[in-house]
């Protein structure tokens, strides 16, 4: 059986709560040895630390604040995250990021919070696990102060057209390929033709943008062989070379043994 890594899902979310044991085996059974888990705001992350606690071989926490959860009280809110790379093994600084999908009153904010934590992934050597909507080239000006510093880390659900893939590969960035890749007329699609398999990861955003054959229902991580499989056809290679990579990539950027 192929081994895969889902490097971004959120099976601790209550879209899980009736099933979500069951929801993690059958991931397992699917070939898919690590979850890692990206946190979202304070509440979240006591649920997150319970599923880790249930499965400890397989499912791995981060800590951040996500883009949308940035307001007033970032900082406040920050400080009282940063203990837990203390406490707990951490995986990453994820998920950060900008969005301004939904709402830009906290832009300001959520620049500053994004600096704030790819200053945590640099001091605790981490990977960043980056969340961009409506704002590629606000990160890419972002990280560009940061270039030489050694920041590594993963644009998740990447957004952007292949001339910012190669911005972000160029910095020494991988691409974290999901469901969305399996979307007809999908520019995230043309990434994966034109960026080499060494810079790609799967994930799954469970229990969003779940792939094709899926679509309208749950995501969830069990699902990654059927990203796999769409990567594996548009790199015209076979998904066991496809899930080899990835699931290397994800090895070596998150320090998994």
């Amino acid at each position: 059986m192929h081994r895969f890594i889902d490097t971004h899902t959120h099976l601790y979310l209550e879209q899980f709560e009736k099933d979500q044991d069951s929801v993690v085996k059958k991931a397992i059974q699917a070939g898919v040895e690590y979850m890692l888990l990206p946190n979202v705001d304070e509440e979240t992350i006591q649920p997150m630390m319970d599923l880790c606690y249930a499965f400890p071989h397989n499912c791995k926490p981060m800590m951040a604040l996500h883009p949308t959860s940035v307001k007033a009280d970032f900082q406040e809110v920050l400080a009282r995250m940063k203990p837990w790379f203390e406490k707990e093994k951490m995986y990453a600084v994820g998920e950060t990021g900008i969005d301004l999908y939904w709402d830009k009153t906290f832009f300001k904010q959520q620049v500053q919070a994004f600096k704030t934590q790819i200053e945590c992934a640099l001091e605790y050597d981490l990977p960043v696990v980056i969340h961009s909507r409506n704002s590629v080239e606000e990160i890419m000006q972002v990280l560009e102060s940061y270039r030489g510093t050694g920041l590594k880390g993963v644009m998740h659900c990447f957004p952007g057209n292949v001339e910012q893939a190669k911005w972000f590969t160029d910095f020494g960035f991988v691409l974290g390929i999901g469901g969305v890749v399996t979307y007809k007329k999908s520019m995230m699609a043309r990434v994966v033709e034109e960026i080499g398999a060494e810079f790609l990861i799967l994930e799954t955003d469970a229990p969003y943008l779940p792939p094709v054959p899926h679509r309208g229902k749950r995501n969830e991580s069990s699902f990654i062989p059927n990203i796999a499989q769409k990567v594996a056809e548009l790199k015209s290679m076979d998904i066991e070379n496809i899930a080899h990579i990835t699931t290397e990539n994800a090895k070596k950027l998150f320090q998994l043994s």
